[in-house]
């Protein structure tokens, strides 16, 4: 129930936000991937490296890194170097590139899982012919940002899709690259969902000359 501004209460009542980080979850460096995944082959995580290692690469959400099937990833027994998925929120194809380490540890991974083409990728402890849900990714994701020192208030599930696609930008300036790599239907959604302001505006255009 709601409180009205002249009830006694009100003036001692903190906000629900007090203390709080509220915002977009930040990407995370370069540095702190590869700390990261130290981490994990550290730990012996050997399915974790291989979802953070996708999550990376794949730019997806993570309603949507948890559903990939074995088939979308392999090709002849091997690990594709580009991949292509439907997103659950825009019902749009997105395709995605897989890197070196992230064929590595998705191959190793899925030689210890097992399983057929029509599997998913990441099996629920509960039921193996079911994905693992987005709220145990989230709260793994947590386990790895808080793993090397990082506040999980500040990095989330979403840093992980952030990562390289804010990378890709600072680099290259290209919004409409990241725009396809994210798939995003508008280029707003993309300069919102980057941060993009007049600042980055201004420090591309210094950079180019005419």
């Amino acid at each position: 129930m709601g409180h009205s501004e002249y009830d006694l209460g009100v003036k001692d009542r903190r906000p629900w936000n007090a203390g709080r980080i509220i915002g977009a979850k930040r990407p995370l460096k370069p540095q702190q991937v590869w700390a990261i995944r130290f981490w994990l082959d550290r730990e012996g995580r050997l399915r974790d490296r291989a979802m953070f290692d996708l999550a990376i690469d794949s730019k997806l959400r993570g309603c949507d890194v948890v559903k990939i099937k074995i088939g979308d990833l392999v090709s002849g027994g091997h690990i594709r170097s580009r991949a292509i998925v439907v997103q659950q929120k825009t019902g749009r194809p997105v395709q995605f590139e897989l890197l070196e380490p992230a064929r590595s540890s998705l191959l190793a991974w899925l030689e210890r899982r097992g399983g057929t083409l029509d599997d998913f990728v990441f099996p629920s402890r509960i039921n193996h012919a079911e994905h693992i849900s987005t709220r145990q990714y989230a709260r793994l994701v947590d386990e790895w940002v808080t793993g090397i020192g990082l506040r999980p208030e500040e990095y989330g599930a979403h840093s992980l899709r952030r990562t390289k696609a804010s990378l890709i930008y600072k680099q290259t300036g290209n919004l409409r690259a990241v725009q396809i790599l994210l798939g995003h239907t508008k280029i707003e959604s993309t300069v919102r969902y980057l941060g993009v302001d007049v600042e980055d505006a201004l420090v591309l255009s210094e950079h180019t000359e005419i």
